[in-house]
């Protein structure tokens, strides 16, 4: 960056999405033509003309850069299998709060078997796992504060 070159980064990613913000937010029809023309996307005329720019940015890049598909295909390369869960972290899953796992009553600690498996057949119990996350600060974690 001393002699003025950009790192590589920014000339192959950053600078081609700053020209594209830069096209549609001023408009430039030929230069948005062009790119869209160079990466073989299909825009509606509905998105190309409507009054806000955003929307039409928005359908050019769910097309060039869709993030639904990259984040669910990350996921399903960097999580673990379900049949790789250890019995302990099984029962931490089922159970809430401060109950443990030796209280719940007996039909659902049965379940824990059919959680293992992942078993797909027809008479396999359905089992769905519902989870709500939201960020905390790091400081508000309890191995984080101060004793």
């Amino acid at each position: 960056q001393s002699k003025g070159k950009k790192p590589l980064f920014v000339q192959l990613v950053l600078d081609n999405i700053w020209s594209l913000y830069e096209a549609v937010m001023k408009r430039d029809k030929e230069k948005i033509e062009k790119i869209v023309t160079s990466l073989g996307l299909r825009i509606g005329a509905r998105e190309s003309r409507h009054a806000d720019p955003k929307v039409h940015l928005n359908a050019i890049c769910s097309q060039w850069l869709p993030i639904s598909d990259a984040v669910l295909s990350m996921v399903c390369n960097k999580i673990p299998s379900p049949l790789d869960i250890t019995a302990e972290r099984v029962e931490k899953l089922m159970c809430v709060g401060a109950r443990t796992f030796d209280s719940l009553p007996p039909e659902t600690r049965e379940l824990k078997s059919a959680f293992m498996k992942c078993n797909s057949e027809g008479t396999a119990p359905v089992i769905v796992f519902v989870s709500k996350m939201f960020p905390v600060d790091a400081k508000a974690l309890p191995q984080n504060k101060p004793r």
